[in-house]
């Protein structure tokens, strides 16, 4: 076990032997800024020092190449070899309210949502603890490093976790999970992250903008607000981007929520016209972006944002909501992805 001490010495944390510098922070119950935990967008990045750390994706994205020249680190991606001394700014923000724990899960079951997105439940020994709209790691056997699959079920007593992913081709980690795992086999699952998680003080109408298998997060806050009776006083528009119409889900477990048509819409989007066309689809035809911003027109800047899905249409999005309709930065929330 390895001591990390904080420039100027008023933090410091045990790391355990094959932890990263992030989980042990966060475990510990400090704020240290992370988003995806997985190495690609950099906001965990940290100055080592003293003492040495083992980097465990040598070329993750989230750092440039300025980034290695200055010495600049991961939090995710270091393992401590050593105690060091980080210098590092925390974030209150990112404190967390579960601190993520590694548990080992048993896989019970798997739905397929559709042709290629599958619902994979597992079951841990301990209580299910997290917050509407966060993510887990998984640890496969086989798999080298972590995945990351966010929850589409809410926080229980009964242990369940329950995850929503798309096959990736020739991806490892879907390869494990569609074509390999059985029940009763387990694994190692280390959360909970993230913090796109639902506010539940916010009194505002949401938005959630889901593509791909980013619908799970997307229905666990939506699950969220049924839970916790916000649809009685607030509306919730939830749009899922797809490419073609086969592509499109997420509307049964909506109609599932109470006020589904009255106050819990669904928006579905295809972006392929010629798809469309073929399967006859009558819905909107394009980037789901361009309909959130026609549906919701000029009420934009008075709604709560959420949204998961690929980068292309995060990064859309937050350009049509920040430049073109000067929507807070505060009421936008999403983890990235790459």
């Amino acid at each position: 076990m390895s001591e990390i001490l904080l420039e100027g010495g008023a933090h410091r944390f045990a790391c355990e032997r094959h932890d990263t510098v992030l989980a042990a922070g966060l475990r510990a119950g400090l704020g240290l800024p992370y988003e995806c935990t997985v190495g690609a967008c950099g906001t965990c990045k940290f100055e080592l020092l003293e003492g040495t750390v083992e980097t465990l994706w040598e070329d993750a994205p989230g750092l440039s190449e300025r980034d290695r020249a200055k010495g600049r680190k991961l939090a995710c991606q270091s393992r401590p070899m050593s105690d060091c001394r980080i210098k590092i700014r925390l974030d209150d923000a990112c404190r967390p309210h579960d601190a993520p724990r590694k548990q080992e899960a048993v896989f019970v079951s798997s739905t397929d949502v559709t042709h290629d997105i599958r619902e994979f439940r597992f079951r841990t020994p301990s209580r299910a603890s997290f917050r509407a709209g966060q993510f887990a790691l998984l640890y496969l056997n086989g798999v080298a490093g972590a995945r990351a699959y966010s929850m589409a079920n809410l926080a229980n007593d009964e242990g369940e976790w329950h995850f929503q992913v798309r096959r990736v081709a020739q991806g490892a980690g879907t390869s494990t999970l569609f074509d390999t795992l059985k029940p009763g086999d387990r694994i190692t699952l280390d959360g909970p992250y993230g913090m796109a998680y639902l506010r539940e003080d916010s009194v505002r109408d949401v938005v959630c903008i889901a593509g791909g298998s980013g619908l799970a997060p997307m229905l666990s806050i939506a699950r969220g607000m049924a839970n916790l009776d916000m649809l009685a006083t607030r509306r919730l528009h939830f749009f899922y981007g797809a490419r073609t119409p086969r592509d499109v889900c997420g509307e049964s477990q909506l109609r599932t929520l109470p006020g589904y048509g009255e106050r819990v819409f669904f928006h579905p989007a295809v972006s392929s016209a010629e798809e469309a066309a073929r399967a006859g689809w009558s819905g909107y035809i394009g980037f789901v972006h361009h309909y959130v911003e026609e549906a919701i027109a000029t009420g934009l800047a008075t709604c709560e944002f959420y949204m998961a899905g690929p980068p292309p249409m995060i990064q859309a999005m937050q350009e049509m909501l920040h430049v073109r309709h000067s929507v807070p930065t505060a009421q936008i929330h999403f983890d990235r992805f790459f």
